[in-house]
């Protein structure tokens, strides 16, 4: 299994244990992709998951820069029109997994970054 992929699952699995919903999973349109698109009680979260094995750089939440906030938030729009029927609030979250050797961390945070006006 590829490590993007691998990392995905275990975003999901965790965010399944901690009561969200699964929607979709690798949202793709012409701005980008949305690694997880999930609702917990009446708010949409679109989850982003950062994989890293070192942290030399900053972690894998740090890693999401003005840039890639911009094409989330472009994507989770594109999602919303396409799917109206999803009257709720929305949330962009982070999940970021540092992996060493067999071992791992898993950083959920809710919020990362405001959006639609917040």
């Amino acid at each position: 299994m590829e490590r993007g992929a691998w990392a995905e699952d275990l975003a999901c699995r965790h965010l399944r244990d901690q009561g969200l919903r699964l929607v979709a999973r690798n949202y793709r349109c012409r701005h980008g992709e949305i690694d997880l698109v999930m609702q917990d009680q009446s708010c949409i979260a679109f989850i982003e998951v950062r994989l890293r094995s070192r942290t030399d750089f900053g972690s894998g939440a740090e890693s999401v820069d003005a840039r890639k906030q911009k094409r989330l938030l472009a994507s989770a729009e594109h999602y919303l029109q396409r799917h109206a029927t999803l009257l709720a609030d929305c949330r962009f979250d982070v999940v970021s997994v540092l992996r060493s050797g067999k071992t791992h961390q898993l950083e959920w945070i809710r919020n990362a970054f405001g959006a639609f006006g917040a």
